[in-house]
């Protein structure tokens, strides 16, 4: 008794995307809030512009990725 492969294929692509964008959440949570790059005080220093070109170029290249995967 076992699970056909094109579900168990559905399944992996479903577990995989999770952990792809969980892992890209926790990467800018750290970076962002725990080490402070994400908020300004009083104006936006050069680290802020850094990390929010970081969160934004990330975002666009992790979007693309799963498009990518999930085109089959």
């Amino acid at each position: 008794m076992g699970m056909e492969n094109e579900t168990r294929d559905f399944l992996v692509l479903i577990v995989n995307t999770i952990s792809k964008v969980l892992l890209w959440m926790m990467i800018n949570v750290f970076v962002g809030i725990y080490m402070g790059y994400g908020f300004f005080e009083g104006k936006p220093n050069w680290t802020n512009i850094v990390y929010y070109i970081f969160f934004a170029g990330s975002l666009l290249f992790l979007l693309k990725h799963l498009k990518k995967t999930w085109n089959l």
